[in-house]
């Protein structure tokens, strides 16, 4: 009989002392989790890079991403020749490698060379000190062929998170996305680019608009395609001209308002 009292007792003991054990790991786990989480909160503020600029000129930038294929490029370059424009051309690394004459008529034409990263990586699955390297390997390569320092990086896939945009400021870098998306690299054919940039509701002033020169139908619509951004007012002008690089900050849309 007294064996089961005791053994009641203990059972009853076990139970209490769970308990009292539970509630004392979970206060210590909300004493160390709850106030970084309420920091990260409350003061960490979203990054953006610049999808377009808030401008009275009615300018808009064209930019071809140049990360496969150099079969048009050429043709591109004849294009923006004729029609005498300046655009913004984004470079991976490994593309900057295989094409270095390419890279350096780009640069002869007066067009923005911009970085595109040195492998065509989710920059959002990288950390600083990765996301550097990615940014300054294309940068480095560029500025041996050219003499220019780079200054523009645009994320592949449009893929960032605060951790990037610190790095691209870091490298001294401007991070630049879009607001008008040309589709081009879905390949629907010369019509389809057209119509998706001339009547795509978000362009305007400071449009910064997305092509790719190893799109299959780019080149085909290019020419039109300028002349349709002119017939409807707009002069075309490479990134660095359309951006502010100082006294600027950014909308909850990523549009870049001067101070």
């Amino acid at each position: 009989m007294q064996f089961e009292i005791d053994k009641d007792k203990l059972e009853k003991w076990c139970k209490t002392g769970i308990l009292v054990l539970s509630i004392i790991l979970v206060i210590a786990v909300g004493v160390y989790f709850v106030p970084k989480i309420i920091a990260k909160a409350a003061g960490e503020k979203r990054e953006l890079p610049i999808y377009c600029v808030q401008t009275e000129k009615k300018q808009v930038a064209l930019s071809f991403d140049a990360a496969w294929g150099n079969e048009d490029t050429a043709r591109i370059l004849e294009i923006l020749k004729k029609q005498n424009v300046n655009v913004t051309f984004f470079m991976t690394g490994g593309w900057v490698e295989k094409y270095p004459d390419d890279v350096k008529a780009i640069a002869a034409a007066g067009h923005d060379l911009g970085n595109h990263s040195e492998n065509h990586k989710q920059m959002s699955k990288l950390s600083k000190e990765q996301s550097v390297k990615e940014i300054m390997s294309p940068h480095d390569k560029v500025k041996a062929l050219t003499g220019k320092d780079m200054q523009l990086f645009r994320p592949p896939f449009g893929d960032y998170n605060n951790t990037l945009i610190q790095a691209t400021k870091e490298c001294g870098y401007y991070c630049i996305q879009w607001d008008v998306d040309s589709l081009d690299w879905k390949d629907y054919g010369k019509d389809s680019i057209l119509k998706q940039v001339l009547n795509n509701k978000h362009l305007g002033n400071g449009s910064i608009i997305l092509c790719h020169n190893g799109a299959k139908f780019t080149a085909d619509a290019l020419e039109e395609l300028i002349v349709g951004l002119k017939d409807k007012g707009y002069e075309i002008v490479p990134i660095s001209k359309l951006i502010y690089t100082e006294n600027f900050e950014m909308d909850h849309e990523g549009r870049q308002v001067q101070k």
